[in-house]
């Protein structure tokens, strides 16, 4: 296998994590990287906390440059190159030098697809106007944090109410900037309940962000400069100096489509459980490529970084000879604003109606501490279980500081298949400091057995 020349097309979580098992398994592999910006390996998660200045070095949100990679492992990184085209029968990617504009043709033996998601963004007038931003590749995050250094808004508008919305929200309210946050849906976090999701947007609100929700975007204005100046919904025209959009992402699958790949769910690569997709020799991971999810059965696209480190894990060692599976997931993340914690796992209750799973769910309010204890703060719990044998099928938590961690504990009760009882029976640690006797996961457990 040692004479196989790798090839991946993309330098973050999934690309490079793949790599560097392939190199840690096999040392005198060829392997060559192609990556269109000019980072590898960065923390997407931590950009809005680099513009809101929490983090005061970008280079502490990237785990390793292009020049380690190439000096202690051997990896060969180009960087500011985009595969432009995949040929499956020649087992070759056209690559495109974005420095020079030269294109070249790349052999492969094994090819690892690693090309993540792309931000959503609406076909609306101003959307290429200056000072609009969506987060996606860190140079994204880097361009914002110049913005407000060079140029001072004073009022921000962020469309889309999801985890990158929420976050840019309270970054820039962070930056002394007069926020609103608009979507078009009923509530914020479209992946929560809305009785959960409206604790999130009441709290958000007290903290000093207006929100609008069912308030369509239709365009944007600009001033003589060609800047953003106004955001315009279906209700109202607001001012703006910056603009952030947070609609969500798709699986960056166009070059997979053209090469004749297969796709899946959202369109995400079509992988199986070793990160095979439908091309011998050609593997996907990351961002681009869907997942098995425990609870439905069915495959999904969750773009998310612990997924995409795991799925170069797995691509990683079978691409090195090995014999490794992915599991699967259970959808669970977590965010915060503010002091707020926010976090859910599983199903919510509607897309478990939507799935046609009868279920039953209790939302139940305690605290995260013992309520003497000094710190002590509110935490409401939401769980849902399967009617017909309890099974727990999600979690969804909302509260401050050591609530959203519990989420841990529900994906993995969720995971191993247990039930509200199995749950509620758990020995879990108790001490004043961290928790009331009867911990409020086990209390909404307790709450949804009756």
């Amino acid at each position: 296998m040692n004479d196989r020349k790798l090839v991946v097309i993309g330098g973050d979580a999934a690309g490079m994590s793949a790599a560097s098992k392939v190199r840690r398994t096999q040392n005198k592999r060829e392997i060559v990287v192609f990556e269109r910006g000019g980072h590898t390996s960065f923390a997407a998660c931590g950009m809005p906390y680099y513009v809101a200045g929490m983090v005061d070095d970008v280079d502490k949100l990237i785990a390793r440059k292009p020049e380690v990679f190439r000096k202690n492992q051997n990896i060969d990184v180009r960087i500011h190159h985009e595969v432009v085209g995949i040929d499956i029968e020649k087992k070759e990617v056209r690559v495109r030098n974005l420095q020079d504009d030269v294109v070249f043709d790349e052999h492969y033996d094994d090819l690892l697809i690693a090309t993540g998601a792309v931000p959503l963004a609406p076909d609306l007038p101003g959307m290429d106007a200056e000072g609009v931003f969506s987060l996606s590749v860190l140079q994204t995050g880097i361009d914002v944090y110049r913005y407000i250094e060079q140029n001072r808004p004073a009022k921000a508008v962020v469309v889309g109410g999801g985890y990158i919305g929420i976050e840019m929200a309270e970054a820039l309210l962070h930056r002394e900037m007069d926020v609103t946050l608009i979507d078009m849906a009923p509530q914020v976090m479209p992946t929560m309940d809305s009785d959960m999701a409206g604790i999130i947007s009441d709290y958000m609100q007290k903290e000093g962000v207006a929100v609008g929700l069912e308030e369509k975007l239709e365009q944007l204005e600009t001033d003589d400069d060609g800047r953003v100046s106004a955001v315009v919904t279906d209700k109202r025209k607001l001012e703006a100096d910056l603009v952030i959009t947070g609609l969500g992402v798709r699986p960056n699958t166009s070059i997979a489509r053209e090469a004749g790949i297969g796709l899946g769910a959202a369109d995400a690569v079509r992988v199986n459980k070793r990160m095979e997709t439908s091309a011998p020799n050609v593997w996907a991971a990351g961002d681009c490529a869907e997942s098995h999810h425990l609870v439905t059965g069915k495959q999904t696209f969750i773009a998310l970084g612990t997924v995409a480190n795991k799925h170069g894990l797995v691509a990683g060692t079978n691409i090195s000879g090995g014999d490794a599976v992915f599991p699967g997931v259970v959808g669970t993340a977590i965010t915060k604003f503010n002091e707020l914690e926010i976090a859910r796992t599983g199903l919510s209750e509607k897309e478990a109606k939507d799935l046609g799973i009868a279920c039953k769910s209790t939302v139940i309010e305690a605290r995260t501490r013992s309520g003497y204890y000094p710190g002590s703060g509110k935490i409401s719990v939401k769980l849902c279980a399967d009617e017909q044998d309890g099974r727990l099928l999600g979690g969804q938590i909302a509260g401050m500081q050591g609530a959203g961690k519990r989420i841990d504990t529900l994906a993995t009760a969720i995971t191993a298949g247990m039930t509200a009882r199995n749950l509620m029976d758990l020995d879990l640690s108790y001490a004043p400091p961290f928790s009331p006797v009867w911990d409020p996961v086990q209390i909404a457990a307790r709450r949804l057995m009756k």
